[in-house]
């Protein structure tokens, strides 16, 4: 299934560059932004699966291109968002997924040069899942605040966690963790009981609750 983009950055080699990686991985650009007004209207004009946008953008050169995104999720909930950051900002991840986790990313520039991890955040986020990046995961830990139902976590089930909010399966899990996948199985089900998500729904929904209630927290 092909999937379609709208990208948005105002550094036009940040662009073109965008264009090249998502294109070399299959995935259609549909349109090409310089401004987050210009995004807001393309993303609405062309439906893409997800649009991909710097936080820091004209027309105010503030975080103009975070509120396009917010903007986007609260008016077209069907469009994924993967927004792009030259810092870690952690609080900007909190923004992002204040009202839910679904169809989200949100990646440090300095790391979409690797092979296939935009194409594969992208991907993430068109089938409805979250992808954020390990180094703003680790910028919400060391806030070292655990409070609420969280605190009942142990060590492990708040590694998992972790994980979780970086948006890897149970096997990705495992295999970062050197464990099996019963195990994390097993982890992954004490997380739901010690939050109160037994009866929350599907398990992709509870995974959901999950690591939305973990970044609120953090």
């Amino acid at each position: 299934m092909s999937i379609r983009v709208v990208i948005a950055d105002d550094n036009a080699l940040i662009r073109e560059g965008l264009v090249r990686v998502l294109e070399r991985g299959g995935v259609t650009v549909s349109g090409v932004a310089t401004s987050a007004d210009d995004l807001v209207g393309l993303a609405r004009a062309y439906r893409p699966d997800v649009v991909v946008t710097d936080i820091h953008m004209p027309p105010g050169e503030g975080r103009d291109g975070m509120w396009a995104a917010l903007e986007l999720r609260r008016t077209n909930p069907e469009i994924g968002v993967v927004v792009l950051s030259q810092h870690l900002e952690p609080e900007f991840a909190h923004d992002l997924v204040a009202d839910g986790t679904t169809r989200v990313g949100y990646l440090l520039k300095e790391k979409i040069a690797e092979p296939g991890l935009l194409v594969d955040a992208v991907r993430g986020v068109a089938a409805g899942g979250s992808v954020l990046d390990p180094d703003v995961v680790a910028g919400l830990m060391s806030r070292g605040r655990v409070t609420g139902p969280l605190a009942g976590l142990t060590t492990r089930e708040r590694e998992v966690l972790a994980l979780m909010a970086e948006g890897r399966s149970n096997t990705g899990i495992a295999e970062s963790l050197y464990v099996t996948v019963p195990a994390v199985e097993r982890h992954v089900t004490g997380i739901f009981t010690k939050l109160k998500l037994q009866r929350a729904g599907a398990g992709q929904h509870r995974r959901v609750l999950a690591v939305l209630a973990y970044l609120q927290a953090a």
